[in-house]
């Protein structure tokens, strides 16, 4: 499970004892994945999913979009916060692999949040192709992406297409622990971050923020 840089962990206990409590399905999504050893890293936080809540609520979203599902554990406060802004909201869940989806499911059912969870297997970009070609562009009030870095450049311009003005994209991962502040560092996936964050504070289109929740939290709300 990530957690917030530069956080003591009596800090970071702080913070999340300061949100309200999970529910007990999310609080055992988090304890089996942390239980993946290493794999458990992909999980966002506690405080990132109070986070995630409070952008559903605000927005008044009734159309999400999730890019990177891993078991579950963000969609599950999505969705939480979905069904009580909406009877009709719906969370379109995308991810590459269809057993981390069939994971997820199973947290879902037992949340009660299936219903508005639509699960799609496959590349990202091309979900995202499929979402616009159904009719979504313009339509969409939130997009959290927490998938490969390497797509978050095209996972962008996608996004952007399939948001409504207002509507915000949140990219996590994007300080990836320090090393995008790090000029020796030049993996793909550390540049396509550094690509990410002057693509979004540069576009004509969107209003940014980058913040240093969890492990970098990028927001970009479309103007």
């Amino acid at each position: 499970m990530s957690r917030s840089i530069g956080l003591s962990e009596a800090v970071t206990d702080y913070v999340r004892a300061m949100n309200r409590p999970e529910d007990a399905v999310m609080a055992r999504c988090r304890e089996d994945t942390a239980a993946m050893g290493d794999l458990s890293r992909m999980q966002i936080s506690p405080e990132q999913g109070a986070v995630l809540e409070f952008f559903v609520r605000l927005l008044n979203a009734r159309r999400t979009v999730e890019v990177g599902v891993f078991t579950g554990y963000s969609a599950l406060a999505t969705a939480r916060a979905l069904k009580s802004v909406s009877s009709e909201g719906q969370l379109h869940a995308l991810d590459i692999s269809p057993d981390y989806l069939d994971t997820a499911a199973g947290y879902w059912r037992d949340a009660g949040v299936d219903d508005v969870i639509d699960p799609r297997a496959g590349p990202a970009d091309a979900s995202l192709e499929a979402l616009l070609a159904e009719g979504l562009a313009g339509r969409v009030d939130f997009i959290f992406v927490d998938a490969d870095k390497t797509g978050y450049p095209r996972y962008f311009e996608l996004a952007l297409s399939l948001l409504r003005p207002g509507g915000v994209i949140a990219f996590d991962n994007v300080l990836w622990s320090g090393s995008v502040a790090d000029p020796s560092v030049t993996d793909e996936d550390t540049q396509a971050l550094r690509a990410v964050a002057i693509q979004v504070r540069d576009h004509p289109g969107v209003e940014p923020v980058f913040t240093s929740i969890g492990d970098g939290l990028l927001l970009a709300m479309k103007v």
